[in-house]
């Protein structure tokens, strides 16, 4: 049965917001949620609200929710949590009906805990109250046209960029059930340019899962790619339904956290998950369409290869290498990647046996030898574009810097070629790297993702090519149909 989807848009793109608790020190929660507004550049309007009145942050606050006029599209609630359900009852009452609400002490905290959630059930059941969170570390959403963000999270991600190839939309949402893990995802994709464009805490989870989260942002045109880290679902047919949907025209990427015994144990403290198996967490991916990682660093390689080529890749690689170590490395990993290392072409194999010394290796990978400089690099890379086109749906390369080589001239050549080149690139640098900064800058601004690590380029080649057939499948209709009893992926 399709359920009908939930329309986040007050929670992601409020035209109006009030912040109850709002103050001016920027380490209370109320002033760190009006610090990142005003730092996201949120254009709507803002309503801080505090008992003691006065200009906040700029903003003229209210000292009450009943003296809030007109009502605003979305509260956020940032006050202790003996008050909190008071303060739900008051907005209620102004016709507030969407909340946000950022502390905890409710299921989450023992048997007081307990009843206040219910209470605050009861009240969101009786007044029509839709409520994120709460014990959720907020909401950020930068699209260019609306940026927002309600959250006491330290930074903002750096949003999104303009997308590489055929128009298609690149910015990344990370969906989590982990306060910590948003502020560490936020934390990485700041210091790798990652295109991390919206940024979900769920929290308890009262109304508002992972699935209502991932299939509102699986239908904006910013979003390219969606990231999850998930330790409990508490509807999983729900879940796979929407997972299924959206993963018909943008991939998702899930980590598990909790499948192992010790793990799970921490996952049922954390949110109340049941432990799963890893086979059981397989089949239920694999039945939504979902591409599973099993660790955030591999998590953090999808969205560098998504925030890249969000459509993913074909499976077959062009190995281009000027270091024979690195190349078997990469080639390893690849195979292991499932990825297909197709044999040369005639025709480029013939060239590059014409112009290259007799010592290099002409086949897949090509080892072009430690001192290539650009002339060699340009050759091979044009040779494939000339000749092995259709034969490949990626190039992997790889480039050492020895003594004897100066490296920015091959860097400037890989960059001109790069920015028309007609196969999708990826390249790894390895060794002592004196330029790092400046060279991968500059292949990053000609499209071309770079890695440190060749072997970590091939597990993110390898993530892009799972994706096409996941996605056929569940534009079909076609992925695998898992049924669950005792290993139910669900909240205990």
């Amino acid at each position: 049965m399709t359920v009908p989807a939930r329309d986040l848009t007050p929670f992601f793109a409020p035209d109006s917001i009030a912040i109850v608790g709002a103050g001016e020190r920027a380490t209370s929660s109320g002033g760190a949620v009006m610090q990142m507004l005003r730092q996201a550049g949120y254009g709507g309007r803002v309503v801080p609200v505090n008992p003691r009145g006065g200009t906040i942050f700029g903003y003229e606050s209210v000292t009450s929710i009943a003296a809030i006029d007109p009502a605003v599209d979305l509260a956020v609630i940032v006050i202790r949590p003996d008050a909190i359900l008071e303060a739900v009852g008051q907005a209620a009452d102004r016709g507030i009906r969407n909340l946000l609400i950022l502390p905890g002490g409710f299921a989450e905290s023992g048997p007081a805990g307990v009843a206040r959630n219910e209470a605050l059930l009861k009240l969101a059941a009786e007044r029509g109250l839709t409520i994120a969170g709460p014990n959720c570390a907020g909401i950020i959403h930068l699209d260019p046209a609306r940026p927002f963000a309600a959250t006491f999270l330290r930074d903002l991600p750096p949003g999104p960029t303009a997308a590489p190839r055929a128009g298609a939309s690149n910015g990344l949402a990370f969906i989590s059930q982990s306060g910590a893990l948003a502020e560490e995802f936020i934390d990485k994709a700041n210091a790798r340019g990652l295109p991390l464009t919206s940024v979900v805490s769920v929290g308890n989870a009262v109304h508002l899962g992972v699935e209502d989260y991932l299939g509102w942002l699986g239908d904006r045109l910013e979003i390219g790619a969606a990231l999850l880290y998930v330790e409990s679902i508490e509807d999983h047919e729900r879940f796979r339904e929407v997972a299924r949907r959206v993963s018909a025209t943008k991939p998702v990427i899930a980590l598990f956290g909790g499948r192992t015994g010790i793990g799970g144990q921490a996952a049922t403290a954390h949110t109340g998950a049941v432990a799963n198996d890893d086979a059981a967490i397989d089949a239920f991916c694999a039945s939504c369409g979902i591409i599973r990682v099993k660790s955030l660093r591999r998590l953090l390689v999808a969205a560098k290869a998504f925030g890249r080529f969000p459509q993913g890749l074909g499976p077959r690689a062009l190995i281009l290498s000027n270091s024979g170590g690195p190349g078997v490395l990469c080639a390893d990993q690849a195979a292991l990647e499932g990825l297909e290392l197709t044999a040369l072409p005639k025709a480029m194999a013939d060239v590059l046996r014409q112009q290259l010394p007799a010592e290099a290796s002409v086949a897949n990978p090509i080892d072009l030898l430690a001192d290539a400089r650009e002339d060699r690099f340009g050759l091979a890379v044009e040779a494939a574009m000339s000749h092995a086109a259709q034969t490949y749906d990626m190039v992997l390369m790889i480039h050492v810097v020895p003594f004897m080589v100066d490296a920015q001239p091959v860097i400037s050549r890989l960059a001109e070629l790069s920015s028309t080149a007609p196969l999708p690139m990826m390249h790894g640098m390895m060794g002592t790297l004196p330029g790092k900064e400046e060279w991968f800058a500059t292949m990053e601004r000609a499209g071309v993702p770079m890695f440190n690590d060749v072997e970590e380029m091939a597990e993110a080649a390898g993530l892009l090519a799972s994706y096409p057939a996941l996605r056929n499948a569940a534009k079909s209709d076609s992925l695998p149909a898992v049924t669950f009893r005792d290993r139910k992926l669900a909240r205990a």
